[in-house]
């Protein structure tokens, strides 16, 4: 959903900031140069959009929520917990906290009650995968048929014995002109309707002949239902008599006839199109197996599912069948999962509007219509429908939700009542007793300049993770001229936070400057993390701006690039080394080795989807089946199936032994086995890949990977010659290992030197001064930690060292404020851990314990959390 809930004066991408009529000439294919600093083009086109108003659950605390969500799923009712787990996993995703929001889901799957709710999480989890579904080819999964799920919902007494009765007697069945021969009793015994009109006091119970010509019977339908009332069974019954038969059961109360039917309804669902079909008449009929299989089919078909109307139709009118498809507690869940979808497809869109009323339909406690009240309201804010949305957002802000106050002012501002939106943001912030960044984020809309600075500065020092304020500042900057401080301001996030919309902006920083080679770089790697991206509000192709920028750069050759790639992935410069491969791919050079290359630094830039993206693309281009293997195992490994990948990378040895396949073999066991972390297996294999023809690129990294094994084994002079070694072949990074060498060696200076060596070939590494840190004293490891918080703020280890050193002070206040400052933007259980230890060690109890439970809800099963807990409870309070 990024790029789309924005602010009515914006559309779907949140950066304008060039005018495309001012700069392009697309359909002539040129770029129009205008002059740079004229004050009439800066202040026109260099513009940066509001921010959203975000569709997430936001709570002030997040950390009083998560105490409170995992204190009830230890006492409330089992068929609670996996709503609960659920909204762990929306407070999670308002924090911005993408890698725990898979394990919520698993979570809640794991605690659901019924079927259909674990129904609902299962095709969840598989939407949130769905880019991944070659894994699902390479594992050969089967999924289960639709007869063995219906097999999976328990029905009693399905069997009718043919010795029930002693006389079974004769009965006829008239249906216009035949006349069908039963056995009474047997019939009889098919429901209470049948028995009392065979055995009553009513007129047929005397009759040989019953006419039954009137009762919307057919006669093929009357001799299945005579041949189940002998044999207990359906034979091979086609859908429609099925369907009549299912009719009948449920006319005359046969239940066992209607859940024969139902049973056998439920194996014709093999399609989406079939579950459509079939769902009204599950509903109709209650028939809770093919309801359930209908479901399961339409659920699975996300999100394709809801681009059909009738689709729509069926999940809007659910919460009116209820009792018939025994949905109950699952409704939140399932109206949640749907509207995620809808939202991901279109948010502006009716089918979104109507899920998300069926959410707050389905909404029951205040937390549940907190969420559901403020989506329902960003939705009609992007629709325009203003006193809609603002009514949405008033009652989940009375809820409690104080996020939806946002929505309240940019509705106010959007009428023209700027003042009124300014008082709203006033208000927010002087009775919060926490303030957030988005709060001030929100309030420097409606400010004036030096106001609005003043909020931004105070938003990015309470949530760095904020884009917006350092896009406004860069962009300010910009327009008065100063290119160098705008750079600066906007090369600020991009250096811990890779977002498009920030790459984009630095693009029109290079545009305005004629810079077109650093234009050409940061369009290439925006185009590498999402290849149909547009730009300039989503009417232009980035890939067309590309092309027209590329016009003004002299391109290289095949070998210039290869020298290029080597510099750049040399002093650590990802994006540079993104944009040179994107460029290579356009040549004749084997494109599979290319796009594993490109997986490799998105993951070092923490962009997984897009990581496995380009592994995907690996695979499809992979030159030989060795290679494809290699690139196999990787994707498996990736999704967590280690030793499905290690089994890719034996066949791919198999095959011939290459440089790859031996070294994500040592990777996968090195990784995945700490205990034999320093095995020979790992060493042997190591030195099997080095063995093998391969780029020093690779083989720097091969030789670094040694050397930390050697590390590990204790074995450092071993280990110095890897890192002596990878260094010669410019391996950057190897400087890291070096200097841990040095300084179990006891050599700490040596070891503060390797890493001053590594700084000053990637000065802008965050990673490099924290590790430096480690080798020198207080006051400089002081200095450096600053410099990565200032580098990377979303960074946890320099807050907790300081920290450590305020406790080590006894200014416990002081410690407990740095760790907050933290926790605020970083929901990290290491620093949760901390300061629950600092609350245990002043006795603050209740605090101690807030702590602990929220830890405890980012992971579950942290050992020393759970033992730190067990001893706050023994506490006084």
């Amino acid at each position: 959903m990024r790029n789309i809930f924005l602010s009515d004066s914006c559309r779907e991408t949140q950066l304008h900031p060039l005018n495309p009529q001012a700069w392009l000439q697309v359909e002539r294919g040129k770029l129009v140069k205008p002059s740079p600093y004229s004050s009439s083009s800066i202040e026109s086109l260099i513009k940066v959009a509001e921010p959203p108003i975000l569709p997430f659950f936001k709570p002030v605390d997040y950390v009083q929520v998560l105490a409170q969500i995992h204190e009830e799923l230890e006492s409330c009712p089992s068929h609670q917990r996996a709503d609960l787990c659920l909204l762990q996993f929306h407070v999670f995703k308002g924090l911005g906290e993408g890698k725990l929001l898979h394990r919520c889901l698993l979570s809640a799957c794991h605690k659901a009650t019924s079927f259909f709710q674990k129904l609902i999480f299962q095709a969840w989890v598989k939407y949130e995968k769905q880019e991944n579904r070659i894994i699902s080819d390479l594992l050969a999964s089967c999924e289960k048929s639709s007869q063995q799920i219906a097999d999976e919902v328990p029905t009693e007494g399905f069997e009718i014995r043919a010795d029930v009765f002693e006389d079974l007697g004769a009965v006829f069945f008239r249906i216009g002109e035949e006349v069908i021969l039963c056995e009474r009793r047997r019939i009889a015994a098919l429901s209470e309707p049948f028995h009392t009109m065979l055995y009553g006091s009513f007129t047929e119970s005397r009759l040989e002949v019953i006419d039954m010509s009137n009762n919307g019977i057919s006669v093929p339908v009357m001799r299945e239902v005579v041949e189940f009332s002998r044999s207990g069974r359906l034979g091979n019954v086609p859908a429609n008599l099925l369907l009549e038969i299912l009719v009948f059961s449920n006319k005359f109360f046969c239940e066992k006839l209607r859940d024969a039917c139902d049973r056998t309804l439920a194996t014709f669902i093999s399609s989406t199109q079939d579950a459509i079909d079939l769902i009204h008449c599950a509903l109709e009929e209650n028939s809770p197996i093919l309801a359930i299989t209908c479901f399961r089919r339409l659920l699975h078909d996300m999100p394709g599912c809801l681009k059909d109307k009738k689709a729509v139709d069926i999940f809007c009118s659910i919460n009116k069948r209820e009792r018939a498809l025994d949905i109950g507690h699952a409704s939140f869940s399932l109206y949640c999962f749907l509207c995620e979808v809808a939202l991901d497809i279109d948010p502006r869109s009716e089918t979104a509007v109507r899920l998300l009323a069926c959410l707050v339909d389905s909404s029951s406690d205040t937390r549940q219509k907190q969420l559901a009240y403020h989506q329902l309201g960003c939705v009609r804010l992007l629709r325009k429908e203003y006193s809609e949305a603002e009514q949405s957002f008033a009652i989940s802000f009375q809820e409690g939700h104080v996020y939806s106050a946002a929505g309240l002012a940019r509705i106010a501002f959007l009428r023209g009542e700027r003042a009124v939106a300014c008082e709203k943001m006033n208000s927010i912030i002087s009775s919060c007793s926490t303030t957030l960044g988005w709060m001030y984020q929100e309030r420097s809309l409606y400010m004036e300049e030096e106001s609005r600075w003043a909020d931004l500065v105070k938003a990015t020092e309470l949530d760095p993770a904020l884009i917006y304020p350092y896009m406004y500042r860069a962009a300010t900057l910009m327009r008065k001229q100063d290119a160098q401080g705008a750079l600066a301001e906007v090369n600020r996030v991009i250096g811990f936070k890779l977002a498009l919309e920030c790459l984009e902006l630095r693009f029109c920083f290079y545009l305005a400057l004629e810079d077109y080679r650093n234009a050409l770089c940061d369009i290439q790697a925006i185009l590498t993390l999402s290849p149909k991206y547009r730009m300039f509000e989503g009417r232009v192709a980035a890939s067309q701006l590309r092309t027209l920028v590329s016009e003004h750069v002299a391109q290289m050759s095949t070998a210039d690039c290869w020298m290029q790639l080597y510099d750049r992935w040399s002093s650590v410069d990802d994006i540079g080394s993104l944009s040179v491969i994107y460029q290579m791919l356009e040549t004749d050079v084997p494109k599979g080795v290319l796009y594993f290359r490109q997986s490799l630094l998105l993951l070092r830039l923490n962009c997984p989807e897009a990581a496995m993206r380009s592994l995907q693309l690996a695979r499809e281009n992979a030159s030989n089946d060795h290679e494809r293997l290699v690139y196999e195992g990787w994707i498996l490994y990736d999704s967590g199936y280690c030793e499905e990948g290690l089994q890719k990378a034996e066949e791919s040895i198999k095959l011939q032994r290459s440089f790859e396949a031996f070294f994500f073999k040592a990777y996968a066991l090195a990784d995945s086995s700490p205990s034999i972390s320093c095995s020979d297996t790992i060493i042997s294999l190591l030195e099997d890949a080095l063995k093998c023809p391969s780029d020093r690129l690779r083989k720097g990294q091969a030789l670094n990977n040694l050397g930390s094994v050697y590390v590990d084994c204790q074995n450092l002079d071993l280990a110095a010659e890897c890192y002596i070694n990878a260094l010669k072949i410019r391996h950057t990074r190897a400087h890291q290992g070096l200097a841990r060498v040095h300084f179990l060696m006891n050599n700490k200076n040596a070891a503060y030197e390797e890493m001053a060596r590594f700084i000053e070939k990637a000065p802008n590494n965050a990673s490099a001064y924290e590790k430096r840190s480690e080798y020198c004293d207080r006051d400089l490891t002081m200095a450096d930690l600053d410099m990565v918080t200032r580098l990377d703020p979303l960074r946890v280890y320099p807050y907790r060292y300081r920290a450590a050193v305020l406790m080590d002070s006894q200014k416990e206040k002081e410690a407990i404020a740095e760790l907050t400052r933290a926790i605020a933007f970083k929901a990290d259980l290491h620093l949760l851990h901390l300061r629950a230890a600092f609350y245990e060690h002043i006795r603050d109890v209740p605090s101690a314990l807030r702590d602990c439970r929220a830890a405890l809800s980012v992971d579950p099963n942290h050992q020393e959390m759970l033992e730190l807990r067990s001893r706050v409870n023994c506490l006084e309070p």
